[in-house]
């Protein structure tokens, strides 16, 4: 019995945990998807047949499928636990470009493994389009880079064009554009790919662009708690986060402080009474 449970799910992307509990050895009729993916194993382990090439997929092996794939799968083991990432065309073109087919199992060393854990987490949180996104990319970018037959795009990044890349996202960050809303849509108005606007941060900021939009909201945040806000959930909403407790949670982590406790620290201290 297979079973598929949506993780997090954006037009560009989706992420699925997928459940097997079979065991035969028998390849089962062929079958062909349509889109780009790449499968991870967290449990168990399966064979999977695509162009009459055998491989055994377990923990330390992950397969990429492309569209009009031929592909058969045996369960010689039982059960098996993966995590399924599915992407549109146009998302696989701006990570592996037109170098030709990438290999299609990709060795996973502990970095991946890790990697994999993380997007597991951070799709867990109520940050889709940034955290969970952000986390994503960073996997499919080492995935790709592995497997590809030549170059890809994001080897051929300009420092200099990067460098005014990341001082337009980080301007339109500050301002509230709307287009800053999920990273996706942020690359996009910027005319790149999210993969490359996630990697120009680092380089020349040092953090990722989701901690650097975080960093922005949570300033935004201790201005309206020093100027005596109230409402923790208005404050959640015009901030963009999820609800009040997703505000809670990331002041928490980058600050120690919940929002509540924070506004007790920045409250004035009251004048002292004189006889």
């Amino acid at each position: 019995m297979l079973t598929s449970v949506p993780v997090a799910a954006r037009p560009d992307f989706g992420i699925s945990a997928v459940s097997c509990r079979a065991d035969h050895t028998r390849w089962s009729a062929p079958e062909v998807r349509a889109d780009y993916r790449v499968v991870l194993v967290r449990r168990g382990l399966f064979r999977r047949r695509a162009a009459g090439v055998p491989a055994d997929v377990d923990t330390t092996l992950a397969y990429v499928g492309v569209p009009g794939e031929e592909e058969s799968f045996a369960h010689p083991a039982g059960g098996d636990v993966c995590t399924s990432i599915s992407v549109t065309p146009r998302l696989w073109r701006s990570l592996a470009g037109d170098s030709g087919p990438t290999a299609r199992t990709i060795y996973i060393d502990p970095r991946i493994d890790l990697a994999h854990r993380r997007l597991l987490t951070a799709a867990r949180s109520d940050d889709v389009d940034y955290a969970t996104a952000e986390e994503l990319l960073g996997l499919l970018s080492t995935v790709v880079s592995r497997g590809a037959t030549g170059p890809t795009p994001l080897g051929n990044a300009s420092v200099d064009r990067d460098r005014s890349l990341v001082a337009a996202a980080r301007e339109a960050i500050a301002e509230g554009d709307p287009s800053a809303d999920t990273l996706f849509a942020l690359a996009d108005s910027l005319g790149v790919s999210p993969s490359r606007l996630s990697r120009a941060f680092p380089r020349h900021l040092g953090v990722s662009v989701t901690r650097y939009r975080h960093r922005v909201r949570i300033g935004r945040a201790l201005d309206r708690l020093e100027a005596g806000e109230t409402s923790l959930s208005a404050l959640a909403a015009d901030l963009g986060y999820a609800d009040q407790a997703h505000l809670t949670r990331t002041m928490r982590q980058y600050l120690d402080h919940t929002p509540t406790a924070l506004r007790r620290l920045l409250a004035p201290a009251p004048e002292s009474a004189h006889p």
